[in-house]
């Protein structure tokens, strides 16, 4: 079974083989594969969820629990997964986590029933989180740059999750959500000026998080 949101990412994201050894691995029945499977993709799927719930209800919906609940379902549907590749058990998980980002705010909002068409869109605002993730911050120059972008992606998760919560915050809203240094200032409750010096320091930590620098 993963193991709970406190697990160390950073010895996940160093030490785990390639996914599509785990995949296979799982797929030959060894449940300790899907586990470390699942876990190299917790802080990634974290972060496409908390980019996509809305922000009345941030305080209220904790991505690490949807995410946890999304590992649940995992788990206990595997054996039905058809997929083969890596790319395809990602896109299983998009879709298991878009349905519980969909009950989520079903509870929070007061409506029981399930909506179909409410998860299916989700799953599209996943998949252009995804999209948003590989792009910024990942199309510039450094020694990782030949590793494959969905890698890419789960090392840049991992590495936003290993900072301190307000860098973590500032990048969050600021390069990922497309906030204006005013609108991050106003829901930071900060200056602007104090702000754009907390985001120049962040982006030095996580450069440094993800081996850019010294």
């Amino acid at each position: 079974m993963p193991a709970g949101p406190g697990q160390n990412v950073t010895t996940f994201a160093r030490e785990t083989p390639m996914p599509e050894k785990l995949l296979h691995a799982a797929r030959d029945g060894n449940p300790e594969a899907l586990g470390r499977l699942l876990e190299y993709y917790r802080p990634y799927l974290r972060l496409l969820t908390r980019l996509q719930v809305p922000a009345r209800l941030q305080k209220k919906l904790d991505a690490s629990d949807v995410v946890q609940e999304t590992f649940l379902d995992a788990a206990r549907d595997f054996p039905y997964f058809r997929g083969s590749t890596d790319a395809e058990f990602v896109a299983w998980l998009k879709r298991l986590l878009a349905a519980n980002v969909a009950d989520a705010q079903r509870r929070f909002l007061g409506t029981q029933k399930r909506n179909v068409l409410q998860e299916s869109e989700v799953l599209q605002m996943l998949d252009r989180s995804s999209e948003l993730v590989d792009q910024r911050l990942l199309a510039r120059d450094s020694p990782s740059s030949s590793v494959g972008v969905r890698e890419q992606a789960v090392r840049l998760a991992a590495a936003l999750e290993r900072l301190p919560s307000q860098y973590h915050d500032v990048i969050l809203l600021h390069h990922f959500q497309g906030l204006a240094f005013q609108e991050v200032a106003a829901r930071l409750d900060r200056s602007v000026h104090s702000v754009k010096n907390l985001w120049l320091r962040a982006l030095v930590a996580l450069k440094r998080q993800l081996g850019d620098e010294p």
